[in-house]
């Protein structure tokens, strides 16, 4: 197995200098285009070899059986799982009747790059066939986030040495043969084996198209492609279409300095509505319009519309290159999941890989919709209107489920629960609060009061009914949720989740003050001043567990009283838990899988003092193993608060570097989103110390001992903000839009044309915390491994480790 880091350090581009075969998963997911709508893999031109060839369309799936042991009521009957539609990057290359194929000859030189600037992934090759024969290959591929259904291919090819007969063959490839899932049901297997079924093919001069129905899931996919050919008068082209294949072949006779060029350009498109006829011409016609704008004028798009984004989204590092070329490549991934999703969601891979199924989790909406809701916004409220397209789906579980008002799923492509794990899954409500949050934040986030009436509120009525049904009010008075799973999925089916109660009370006030704001819209979903009372009421009563021995919040009811995990005689081999004990025991130990009370801390900063924050998180410090890539971002935002300023850099670090250092080692199927937007939210909420409420924006900024700057950017109510952080103070700067007021450190500062220089105060260093035996972050600068405890809660020695990754999730 190959070590070493893969990829160069440079600040706008990630660039592979040679290739590397043992890390092509990892490649291939790092290098993956998208624009939300379409995603393409970086897989090399030629297809093989590979890890994984892949080609999504966002929400196009396949319906696949959910086999249980011993199954019970209310368990979903089948699942849903993303698929490799039909595959357009296929470029072959033969020089002499002699395959282009990189296992064989001499590879002399092997260069990708992705531009975060152009958009585009670029490749360089100088290749010595068997027979002698040497050619050089550049090419550049997009995935237009101006063109929606358009990605585009410039090829070209150059022999070295002597001329020689050059073929060229550009297909379109449905069904490819997949690496095995190696499932243990044989049904699920043949679903997946070969799920299109051909329904049309044609060819027509330079181009050809293929049009594909689903087995079992009803969807129809359509998939065309068109040429230019630059090169020789000779040169000599045709095309094919079978029901699985179609082919443009280009032949020509070469000589040395004088390349061929060739131009694909690909459209997707797929419905399950859509007439055959009706979707074959929307193909056409999407390619009709790259062609008429060409190759130049594709990439001319891509460079302004990211030149737009960049110039509000950069975030700026200063000390720290490695990082500052994470940051921008994790921006730069949650654009491309959800800028033309168009009212689809984001899976927890995006469109890069397979991993979970393509199903898009609570993560879409608590780490990835506040990000777009600063940097994209269109994009931002484009999800939460996917949310509520898939409300009859909800309504229809809630009503399964015995409640009332809706009920996510928590793991879906197209809104029907697709999770057959039950504790750790659907038992997981909190996912209700979670979209209630995005609402809350985006609207915070826009100003756009349109949206909060028109799609926030029907959004907000359903979760806050779900609640008023789930939980009650006991004895005392105090309204209780019994029987959910909380972030941490290694303690389940608890009572008052701290994290669920925080979440569903925000959602309860919530949903009566914008109820109450638009009493006529809210009537037609049947509320009335009694309900919202009830919704207030049961907020007002909510009961949110404290243990009084220990000073902190319990994670759940009961949870500081049970065991402590025997960290200190837990070797590395066992970690991630979940493979390698029994969940029972998980469930009653003291031990987390992933930031659950401290994800509520950064969420509701209002239920906790100062003080109550450092004790919670110094007590939860001493307890997370990060078996999931969602937990390092968290802890960096409360570290950064709670003035651990080096611990929070080393966090940042782990969230940053999961992909490109494939922490995990499991980034080949696909890239962790979720932690990509914790990157940016680290940042800026972490170290910027950003926060939002009905009053305006906030910042209490500080700087890491090893940073000498960050700047960053967003949009804040139709206005573009630049904040600057130094040592010693911060610079706070209206880029456009009309002058305002901000926060900084409690104090109100005033922003019109010229920027404003404001100190940032001193504070106290506090005692350092400690991690669980052997479960601490890489240490980004020497001496940050050791740290101490607060000497109210000892808790052992951390050694490193490398963070753990989500995909072991056991959800389904």
């Amino acid at each position: 197995m190959s070590t070493g880091r893969v990829f160069a350090v440079e600040p706008w581009v990630v660039r592979e200098p040679r290739l590397d075969l043992d890390r092509m998963g990892q490649v291939e997911s790092v290098f993956a285009l998208s624009n939300g709508h379409i995603g393409l893999r970086g897989n090399l031109d030629e297809g093989e070899p590979h890890a994984m060839p892949g080609t999504y369309l966002n929400s196009f799936y396949e319906r696949r059986p959910l086999p249980y042991a011993e199954g019970g009521y209310g368990y979903p009957e089948s699942g849903q799982t993303i698929i490799n539609v039909t595959n357009g990057k296929l470029i072959r290359l033969l020089v002499e009747d002699e395959p282009f194929d990189l296992r064989y000859g001499r590879l002399r030189r092997h260069e990708r790059v992705l531009d975060l600037r152009a958009g585009t992934l670029s490749r360089d090759v100088e290749w010595e066939s068997p027979a002698g024969r040497v050619v050089r290959v550049r090419s550049t591929r997009l995935v237009s986030l101006t063109q929606r259904a358009i990605a585009a291919i410039e090829y070209e090819v150059e022999v070295l040495d002597a001329p020689a007969l050059v073929v060229l063959q550009s297909e379109l490839v449905a069904n490819e043969q997949l690496p095995s899932r190696n499932e243990a049901d044989p049904r699920v297997e043949a679903a997946l084996t070969d799920p299109l079924v051909a329904e049309q093919h044609a060819s027509a001069g330079a181009g050809a198209y293929l049009i594909h129905s689903t087995r079992r899931s009803g969807l129809r996919v359509a998939a065309a492609m068109d040429h230019e050919v630059h090169g020789p008068e000779t040169a000599e082209v045709t095309s094919e279409a079978a029901e699985d294949i179609a082919r443009t072949t280009v032949i020509a006779r070469l000589e040395p300095g004088k390349p061929m060029r060739l131009v694909k350009y690909l459209a997707y498109g797929w419905s399950s509505r859509r007439s055959l006829p009706a979707l074959h011409d929307q193909v056409r016609a999407a390619l009709a319009a790259a062609r008429y704008t060409g190759w130049d004028g594709l990439a001319a798009e891509q460079r302004a519309h990211l030149d737009e984004f960049w110039e509000t989204a950069d975030v700026e590092i200063e000390g720290d290159a490695e990082l500052q070329q994470a940051v921008r490549l994790a921006t730069f991934h949650i654009l491309q999941a959800g800028a033309r999703a168009e009212r689809r969601g984001i899976g927890a891979k995006g469109l890069t890989g397979e991993g979970y199924d393509g199903h898009t989790f609570w993560d879409t909406e608590t780490f990835c919709l506040p990000v777009l809701a600063h940097l994209a916004p269109h994009a931002a409220a484009d999800l939460l209107r996917w949310r509520q397209s898939i409300l009859p789906q909800a309504y229809e579980r809630a009503e399964q489920l015995g409640l009332r008002g809706a009920a996510f799923p928590w793991r879906t492509i197209r809104g029907q629960e697709c999770s057959g794990y039950w504790p750790a899954g659907t038992a997981a409500f909190h996912i209700n609060a979670d979209i209630a949050d995005a609402v809350r934040r985006y609207v915070l986030a826009t100003g756009d009061t349109v949206f909060e009436r028109e799609v926030g509120l029907e959004l907000l009525v359903a979760t806050a009914r779900l609640w008023r049904s789930l939980g009650h009010h006991d004895s005392a008075g105090e309204f209780r949720i019994d029987g959910v799973t909380g972030p941490d999925e290694y303690t389940a089916i608890v009572d008052n989740n701290v994290y669920t109660n925080l979440m569903a009370q925000q959602n309860l006030r919530y949903a009566a003050d914008v109820a109450a704001r638009h009493t006529r819209v809210a009537a037609r979903f049947g509320v009335n001043a009694e309900e919202m009372a009830s919704w207030r009421d049961a907020a007002k009563s909510m009961r949110i567990p404290y243990d009084e021995v220990l000073g902190v919040h319990p994670q759940s009811e009961g949870f500081t009283s049970h065991a402590v995990w025997d960290f200190e005689n837990t070797p590395a081999h066992k970690y991630p838990l979940l493979l390698h004990v029994p969940y029972f025991d998980l469930y009653r130990k003291q031990v987390i899988k992933q930031a659950d009370l401290v994800l509520a801390m950064q969420l509701r900063p209002d239920a906790f003092p100062p003080e109550q924050m450092r004790r919670n998180f110094a007590y939860y410090e001493g307890l997370t193993v990060r078996d999931s890539s969602l937990s390092a971002c968290t802890q960096a935002v409360v570290a950064a608060w709670t003035g651990h300023l080096d611990l929070a850099y080393d966090y940042l670090a782990e969230a940053a570097l999961v992909d490109l250092d494939d922490l995990a080692g499991n980034s080949d199927h696909g890239v962790h989103i979720a932690s990509m937007a914790g990157t940016w939210t680290a940042v800026v909420v972490g170290f910027g110390g950003m926060r939002m409420d009905e009053a305006g924006i906030h910042f209490a900024p500080r700087l890491p001992p090893a940073l000498s700057r960050i700047s960053f950017g967003l949009n804040w109510q139709g206005r573009q903000l630049r904040v600057e952080i130094r040592p010693d103070e911060a610079e706070y700067r209206l880029v456009s839009g009309p002058p305002m007021r901000l926060g900084h450190h409690g104090e109100a500062i005033a922003l019109d044309g010229e920027p404003q220089v404001v100190p940032i105060p001193a504070f106290d260093p506090p005692e350092p915390v400690e991690q669980p035996y052997g479960r601490a972050p890489r240490p980004r600068l020497p001496g940050n491994a050791t740290r101490r405890t607060f000497p109210e809660i000892a808790m052992p020695q951390a050694a490193v480790v490398a963070g753990m990754d989500e995909e072991l999730r056991q959800t389904g």
